[in-house]
């Protein structure tokens, strides 16, 4: 048994790609994204590991740690909308 090939999207992408391409879109509107809006953007749900992808790249991308429900945060990611500080 070799290893596998990721799952890719109709344009080649991999799954994971597809999902920082679309998250990535999302920000650069100027709206946050929560794990909820991710789940129903692009069936993503490891909304942090996508973040951690689009910051390796160089996107400057904030969390912002919000209330909801009882004793409960979660993380609203944004984007600096400064271009000169996003990846050439």
């Amino acid at each position: 048994m070799g290893l596998q090939k990721p799952p890719t999207t109709k344009k080649g992408k991999t799954m994971i790609e597809a999902q920082n391409h679309k998250i990535l879109q999302h920000l650069k509107t100027g709206k946050a994204i929560s794990p909820l809006e991710a789940i129903n953007l692009c069936g993503c749900m490891r909304l942090a590991a996508r973040v951690f992808d689009l910051r390796d790249e160089g996107w400057p991308i904030h969390c912002e740690k919000r209330p909801v429900g009882f004793n409960r945060r979660v993380g609203f990611y944004t984007l600096d909308m400064d271009r000169d500080k996003w990846p050439s």
